[in-house]
């Protein structure tokens, strides 16, 4: 390995320069106090965890994103999180315990072993809110509507909410009547949205006309309000799935009551998180950001894996992937003390610090900092600030 290699990193892995780590860090604090306005109380919990609890019933998606290690104590295994959600829910059913709704937040770094979309980060910094215990809309609803206030207090505009519902296409799937292989074949193939497959598919099921009708037209349900009615017409005879569209329907009526400038699209079809959610799948997109920044959904009866089931909804986002649509902050202006052994110099100075200002004490042989504005001297014998010249 030379000298220029020992300063690579991992592909996706990055560091925050002084500037970058203080707007993310005011952005931090910024959503953490709007959470608890709201009534979020913040936890956080461990970066790993033994994958017994860690992994549990989520999927393959969360797995295959975990990294593992080995606990020199125990020599159990362990998983570094990649996603804070189960940690959540695992804080709300066991640690806690408390009846009733509870709103819990966080915001801390996740690692993942492979990025989930090219030229992602592997070590996003999660932030994000969840709600227990409720399985109404009006949950679904809080969630979202916080998750529309965040992205607006970073200072974005221009959001498109991407609504779905995974109790369609499981209602599609039961109504079809596939069997296990088969309904892996037709969710890879609808993922991947590939049109010609899926014709091929279907044509070898032995389903009759209006069942394959079905299962065809479903990859095609994705865009405005018109959806939703050509969804209720193609799956009439699917009494959960037009159950789960009219419930999608009176959410997004509910938000646009709330937030008159937002705009819907709509994927019948949206398959995120399958085996994790259990109804209503959301996320935020702005035009110019290629994958969503936040996005979220109700995952009920998680908690039943760690003793006690939950009804459950929340959503997350990465704070990396938001600093890179927010325009540079300017370096705070600050104050240079030239280096003096005076003890009143000194309090001067914590005096100012105090007072919120931001005080460099110079070291000996220092004359200036080139980020500082203003210069601690001296006026009549006594300490003072006073602009510096050029």
């Amino acid at each position: 390995m030379t000298s220029v290699d020992r300063w690579l990193l991992p592909d996706g892995v990055e560091e925050l320069l002084p500037a970058q780590a203080a707007q993310v860090e005011a952005l931090r604090r910024q959503l953490l106090d709007l959470y608890k306005r709201w009534g979020y109380e913040l936890i956080i919990p461990p970066m790993l965890e033994y994958t017994e609890s860690l992994l549990v019933g989520l999927g393959s998606d969360i797995d295959l994103l975990t990294f593992r290690v080995t606990d020199q104590l125990t020599g159990r295994m362990m998983g570094i999180r990649a996603d804070i959600t189960p940690q959540a829910a695992r804080i709300d059913a066991h640690s806690l315990g408390r009846e009733g709704p509870v709103r819990l937040c966080y915001a801390g770094s996740v690692l993942h072993s492979k990025p989930k979309q090219p030229l992602a980060s592997r070590s996003p910094i999660q932030l994000g809110a969840e709600l227990y215990g409720d399985n109404s809309p009006a949950s679904d609803l809080e969630i979202i509507c916080l998750m529309l206030e965040t992205l607006r207090v970073a200072g974005l505009e221009g959001i498109t909410l991407d609504t779905g519902h995974v109790g369609i296409y499981r209602a599609v799937v039961k109504a079809a009547a596939l069997n296990a292989e088969q309904e892996a074949s037709y969710f890879d193939i609808l993922q991947r949205k590939a049109k010609t497959e899926l014709k091929l598919f279907v044509a070898s099921l032995p389903v009759s006309a209006n069942v394959a009708k079905q299962l065809l037209e479903l990859n095609e349900l994705h865009g405005g309000e018109d959806v939703l009615s050509r969804g209720r017409a193609l799956f009439a005879d699917i009494p959960e799935a037009v159950a789960a569209i009219a419930s999608l329907e009176e959410l997004t009526s509910a938000l646009a009551l709330r937030i008159a400038d937002i705009k819907f699209y709509f994927d019948l079809a949206e398959l995120r998180g399958l085996h994790y959610h259990t109804g209503v799948v959301f996320s935020a997109l702005v035009r110019e950001h290629g994958q969503a920044l936040a996005l979220g959904g109700r995952y009920d009866d998680i908690g039943v894996l760690f003793g006690r089931a939950r009804p459950a909804t929340g959503f997350s986002v990465d704070l990396k992937a938001l600093l890179e649509l927010l325009s540079p902050v300017a370096e705070p202006s600050a104050v240079f003390a030239p280096y003096d052994p005076d003890p009143k110099q000194w309090l001067f100075v914590q005096t100012l610090r105090d007072a919120g200002e931001r005080v460099i004490c110079g070291l000996p042989g220092q004359d200036v900092d080139t980020t500082c504005d203003r210069l601690v001297g001296k006026h009549d014998g006594q300490w003072c600030l006073t602009p510096l010249r050029d």
